[in-house]
């Protein structure tokens, strides 16, 4: 395994990287970090080259001083790497980072897989995720920011946190209270995107697409626009999980991943 930093505009992307072959890179969850990847990046590297890299303004990367853009972060990522074409594996913010860069230079993705995505452009209208924002505003320490996180984006609108693993929700709980403690005052800014909320039709390479039956309608909606537009996504749907896919069920997601990059030998 190697780990390094890439200089991108306004800040640093601190990234690792193992294995052989063909390119798979891996894009976590919001206020999350890449050691959400931890064993997909060892399955992976058995038979790829495997990436996974914190976020601007999440894990050991920079926090955001001006403007900044996800998914050029993530060209200059790949360029500073000398990967000219990757699949993507995406989670939440991580899925929403990899269609905005494979709308903007489609030619560099081999095929994507999509768990839980978000996507530029989309609105919150789930009247659960509508109250937890406004938490979130209300908010005047770290703790009270990170509970209405994981109430969105671990528990769901469906359970209460009791009701989910505990030993994932700690996780969050570590990854988020890190993210922010380090990170809070690049939250202030948005990164630039590129609208891809009408654009799924222009994904024609193949995307797989991961839900969670217990996540949060507006991540349905987005799904439902992915999947109807775009002309080769499939989905998949797993019974009992909410928006962290990969972390409440990782031999199911282990299953699914692995077809994916099989497919994109």
């Amino acid at each position: 395994m190697a780990q390094g930093r890439i200089t991108v505009d306004g800040g640093e992307i601190h990234y690792e990287t193992a294995g052989a072959g063909s390119p798979v890179v891996l894009l976590h969850l919001g206020t999350l970090s890449m050691a959400t990847w931890d064993r997909e990046f060892e399955l992976l590297a058995a038979e790829h080259t495997v990436v996974r890299y914190d976020a601007r303004n999440h894990g050991q990367s920079s926090t955001a001083t001006g403007p900044w853009s996800n998914h050029d972060d993530l060209r200059l990522l790949l360029d500073g790497l000398g990967i000219g074409r990757a699949t993507l594996v995406g989670e939440s913010l991580g899925a929403r980072t990899a269609i905005d860069f494979a709308l903007t230079w489609p030619d560099r993705v081999e095929r994507m897989l999509l768990g839980g995505p978000g996507c530029s452009g989309m609105t919150h209208r789930d009247p659960f995720i509508v109250d937890q924002l406004a938490r979130m505003r209300a908010a005047r320490s770290v703790e009270e920011l990170v509970e209405p996180l994981l109430r969105m984006w671990v528990d769901g609108p469906a359970r209460t946190p009791e009701q989910v693993d505990p030993e994932v929700r700690a996780l969050c709980h570590r990854l988020g209270t890190e993210t922010i403690s380090r990170h809070a005052k690049g939250w202030a800014g948005e990164p630039v995107e590129v609208g891809a909320l009408d654009r799924m039709a222009e994904l024609t390479m193949p995307v797989t697409v991961v839900l969670g039956e217990l996540d949060s309608s507006d991540i349905y909606d987005v799904v439902e626009r992915i999947t109807e537009d775009a002309p080769r996504a499939e989905l998949v749907t797993i019974a009992n999980t909410g928006h962290a896919v990969n972390l409440e069920q990782p031999d199911r997601f282990a299953e699914i991943l692995h077809a994916v990059v099989s497919n994109g030998r």
